[in-house]
């Protein structure tokens, strides 16, 4: 019996080897090792895939010297000169290489993945944004030189390691020819799950076709202060609408098995949040209670990590209460992996091990290499001397222990098996060129686009325009025709597909006999450019001007642009009153990152379509709106304020507040200017029959809402019905509602449908005074509304 299971074990071993894409040590196809026993024998542990991840990892790790260990800690960022080391100085690159450089990084590239770099570290562990930093030529080159530099690390260095690659997916594949979604706020004003999942499987499907196989920059942590640029990356204010929206993502990128080649590994951004800093700047210092940072920024992380299994996060710049997030163990070790059970890679941001530096907590890399790593930080994305060989002098001196640095390197190998690497490492180019940018895929950022955007107003019915009647229109602002500025930050260096404008999208739309006259009329943010007075008569010689105006998504608005005042920059608003003065009616379209304080506009221009950072196709998106072939369902996933001085102005405020908020400022009232929820369309929506299931309900017990939309007007549409819950009386402050479901639904004129939301013992829960997660007894209210502040239906159930 014992021969036969041998026997048995020898086949499946040998079938299962032989289907292995990859090489042996000598470069050889694994099929040759194969011929009889002896030579199976020789094969490693860590090549077998008959052997369990962790009995393949140990046996690695027990091969791997120092110097190699090392190595894999580092997964650097291309945009670092230092890689090539024959560029002239090792500063940053942030603009586009010449073609002489990208040889040299390239080159640089080549050495690292066998491991002939330098003599500080081995072969390294893969690469940060090398398709977008290098591969300007487009899909297949890309494709290729992922397999030429991968089949290096694999048949030329010493252990055949392969490499992860890296590549940013914010809202789109982050490389030339990648499809680009609208960013964000965009994304979230579509309220839809199943759009977001889709959007995330197409831009996983992109990657992993590519040769990227994690997508980083997925900003789950909700958006607290819109002085903040980056917060553009992320969805929404509000924690359950990122903790669904987190899930989401991570079950579209990573699916049910990450080794698929449509699928990759979801870094989540930026552990625990980073959203909310003081003064609204970059990096700043963060200062909330152990109370908030449960309460507000953990949520989507237990969605994301706990209950869908995220295999990467990346650590946050900033000082918690204190303590940089890149030195705490406490946030790092006990929150994320006791607590969470997080068991992938965790990455220090953009030069983030400096931040430790930065902040005077040691003087010299050496040190902040120690406490990073300690405290739990796997890779290194900026090639910082903390994890090079200051790192390995530290462990020969005894102040690191190897164990620290065998324990980082588990977690990067335990995900590249995760991903099928050392079977699968190669990708197919011709199959690439046929996924990247498809034509199916351009009609989703198109659907994203539409979806996503908002109708803030629309006095008088004067949107949509009827095309068929219109023989003049002006299209006006310095949106109106800058493709580059309406596609968000984290965008390829190189993009070779057309930008469609809103200038464009309109005239797209309109017949060849409708005169469409243009007119930048100023700039966003420079003072030196007026031709106001050219927009001006522009708007007078139409029958309607269309202004588009907002924020460049490159330059006053995303990663490290942040501002003081909400206000529109420079001439801008000067621009929208000098259009306005002309009697003819306008519309006002936003090309926006942030909530805008856009008072006068609110008061004075009768249709403002917000349009987001709206991707490649926000111009076809934004026509389709304004004439009516779409009807808007967006609404708003953040609030906008009046002013800056009403910061933070989200929704969920508390009891205390709310005289306040009524009584107003002395100079200017404390309500939204618009709220957080709302969003209009070009048909009628109303809410009726509102039944709970029980009126008393024990505290492990749920309760069923449901409720009927109809549409009652004439034109079909999307209602985004939505449930906040106010917890009557409780033993700690709450806030006065909180959302706890929504759904998208579409209607035809006249037609009603039913919508339904279970409330289970999770959604009635409050952090009690010794911080737990209890569900009091006593009276919850249902709101359920068309937007935070419009609430058509209420009622109540008790809890005993």
């Amino acid at each position: 019996m014992d021969e036969i299971m041998k026997k048995k074990h020898l086949i499946i071993t040998i079938l299962c080897v032989l289907s292995i894409a990859g090489y042996s040590q000598s470069g050889k196809p694994l099929i040759k090792y194969l011929s009889d026993k002896k030579e199976l024998a020789k094969v490693p542990v860590y090549k077998n895939p008959l052997y369990t991840y962790e009995e393949r990892i140990e046996d690695l790790l027990s091969r791997m010297t120092l110097k190699e260990k090392i190595g894999q800690m580092n997964i650097p960022c291309l945009y670092k000169r230092r890689i090539g080391w024959g560029l002239k100085d090792n500063s940053d690159i942030y603009k586009v290489m010449t073609s002489e450089e990208r040889k040299i990084q390239i080159e640089g590239c080549r050495k690292l993945a066998m491991g002939i770099h330098n003599e500080e570290i081995g072969p390294i562990g893969g690469f940060f944004t090398l398709s977008d930093r290098v591969g300007y030529e487009g899909t297949e080159y890309q494709a290729k030189l992922f397999n030429e530099i991968q089949k290096l690390a694999i048949t030329k260095s010493r252990l055949g390691i392969p490499l992860l690659q890296i590549e940013e997916g914010t809202h789109g594949f982050m490389c030339a020819n990648g499809t680009i979604f609208p960013e964000g706020l965009a994304i979230g004003s579509t309220w839809d799950m199943n759009l977001i999942k889709k959007i995330y499987e197409t831009v996983a499907e992109e990657a992993r076709a590519t040769g990227a196989h994690m997508l980083g920059t997925l900003v789950i942590e909700p958006t607290r202060d819109p002085r903040l640029g980056r917060n553009q990356e992320g969805y929404s204010e509000d924690t359950y609408m990122c903790s669904k929206i987190a899930g989401t993502i991570v079950n579209a990128v990573q699916g049910n098995d990450v080794s698929a080649k449509n699928k990759a590994v979801a870094i989540l951004s930026h552990f625990p949040g980073q959203s909310e800093p003081l003064s609204g700047f970059e990096r700043g210092a963060i200062n909330y209670s152990e109370r908030r940072l449960r309460e507000v920024f953990l949520p989507p992380w237990i969605d994301g990590i706990k209950k869908n299994n995220a295999l990467a996060v990346m650590a946050t710049y900033p000082a918690i209460n204190g303590v940089p997030v890149h030195s705490s163990e406490y946030l790092l070790k006990k929150v994320l992996r006791e607590e969470l059970g997080f068991k992938g890679i965790v990455l220090s941001e953009g030069d983030g091990i400096t931040t430790l530096i930065d902040e005077h907590m040691t003087d010299n890399y050496k040190d902040a290499g120690r406490i990073a790593l300690k405290a739990g930080v796997d890779v290194g994305i900026s090639f910082e001397d903390a994890y090079l060989s200051p790192l390995m002098k530290n462990v020969e001196e005894g102040v690191v222990e190897m164990r620290d640095i065998d324990n980082a390197v588990r977690h990067i190998l335990h995900v590249k098996f995760e991903l099928g690497l050392f079977e699968n490492p190669y990708v197919n180019p011709e199959y690439a060129v046929n996924i990247v940018h498809s034509k199916e895929h351009q009609d989703l950022a198109r659907e994203t686009a539409r979806e996503g955007i908002v109708l803030l107003k629309n006095k008088n019915g004067l949107l949509p325009l009827n095309k068929n009647n219109l023989k003049s229109i002006a299209v006006i602002g310095p949106l109106a025709d800058s493709g580059m500025d309406q596609i968000g930050d984290y965008i390829s260096h190189h993009i070779p597909q057309e930008l469609i404008t809103v200038l464009k999208g309109i005239k797209n739309k309109v017949t060849p006999d409708v005169e469409v006259t243009y007119v930048k009329g100023c700039e966003v943010l420079d003072t030196t450019f007026n031709e106001i007075y050219k927009a001006k008569e522009a708007a007078r010689n139409a029958e309607v001007a269309i202004v588009v105006l907002g924020e460049r998504g490159d330059f006053t608005n995303g990663e490290s642009c942040d501002v003081a005042s909400l206000d529109l920059t420079g001439y801008q608003e000067d621009l929208l009153e000098a259009v306005s003065s002309t009697g003819t009616p306008v519309v006002l379209v936003l090309i926006n990152g942030r909530p805008l304080s856009i008072n006068w506009a609110s008061e004075n221009v009768p249709a403002i379509v917000c349009a987001w950072m709206c991707g490649e196709q926000g111009g076809n998106a934004v026509a389709d709106v304004l004439f009516g072939e779409y009807n808007p369902g967006g609404k708003l996933p953040v609030t906008f304020p009046r002013h800056s001085g009403q910061l933070p102005i989200c929704y969920d405020y508390v009891p205390s507040k709310a005289h306040w908020v009524k009584k107003g400022y002395i100079d200017m009232p404390a309500t939204p200017l618009f709220a957080f929820g709302h969003g209009l369309s070009y048909t009628q929506f109303e809410y009726s029959d509102l039944k709970i299931s029980s009126k008393e309900i024990n505290r492990d017990g749920s309760v069923h809402i449901s409720f009927n939309v109809r549409n009652s007007g004439d034109k079909k549409g999307k209602e985004v019905a939505q449930l906040y819950l106010n917890d009557e009386l409780s033993s700690v402050v709450t806030p006065l509602k909180k959302l706890r479901g929504f759904e998208k639904i579409e209607l035809s004129p006249g037609e009603t449908k039913a919508v339904s939301f279970t409330l289970a013992s999770e959604d009635l829960m409050l952090l009690n005074r010794t911080m737990e997660w209890v569900v009091e007894p006593g009276k919850f209210n249902v709101l359920i509304g068309s937007s935070s502040e419009d609430i058509r239906l209420n009622g109540s159930f008790m809890v005993k």
